[in-house]
């Protein structure tokens, strides 16, 4: 014959149903009181484990999207450049003085190197 504990345990197995649990009735059993504490720090832990992961992908988005803004800025850069480099030729400068009404000419003789 079964004990009268036996038949508790198979009672309760049997027992366990979705209203079981939503009522709080699950938190009565033997296992999750004897286990509360490692109930209680799993989920913790998880909370924890889904911020740091919630915070990486929003740092992770923010790293893509400066990269993309860092890309632009060189090719910007680049482009100034080239416009810079085509302004600082002796014909150009020759026709931008000229442009602006400025009377002056470039330079007939060679500068002197003075020495010491």
């Amino acid at each position: 014959m079964k004990t009268e504990k036996e038949t508790d345990k198979i009672k309760k197995k049997k027992s366990i149903s979705f209203w079981y649990i939503l009522t709080g009735g699950v938190l009565k059993e033997d296992f999750v009181v004897k286990h509360i504490r490692m109930i209680i720090l799993v989920v913790i832990l998880f909370f924890f484990f889904v911020g740091n992961r919630y915070t990486c992908l929003s740092k992770l988005r923010k790293i893509n999207e400066l990269q993309k803004e860092l890309e632009y800025i060189k090719y910007e850069s680049i482009d100034i450049s080239g416009q810079l480099t085509g302004n600082n030729r002796l014909s150009q400068i020759e026709q931008l003085v000229k442009n602006q009404g400025l009377e002056l000419e470039s330079a007939k003789n060679p500068p002197y190197i003075l020495r010491k």
